[in-house]
């Protein structure tokens, strides 16, 4: 992987939040439901989701 490859990644990932936004809020709201978390702790979560969600598409967007 070079460097281009990388900051092609990063390029990627910023369009691929809008498909992973709602994706987010549902594991949020499904965790926060049924094991009780905090809001701090699931806005943590929302956003973890997100940027995962969205580095995977990018990644998948890449080399695929």
């Amino acid at each position: 992987m070079t460097v281009q490859d990388v900051v092609m990644i990063l390029v990627y990932t910023f369009p691929m939040f809008l498909f992973t936004i709602y994706p987010g809020i549902v594991v949020g709201d499904y965790l926060q439901k049924n094991y009780e978390l905090t809001e701090k702790k699931k806005r943590a979560v929302i956003i973890a989701v997100t940027f995962l969600g969205a580095l995977m598409l990018a990644v998948f967007l890449q080399f695929a």
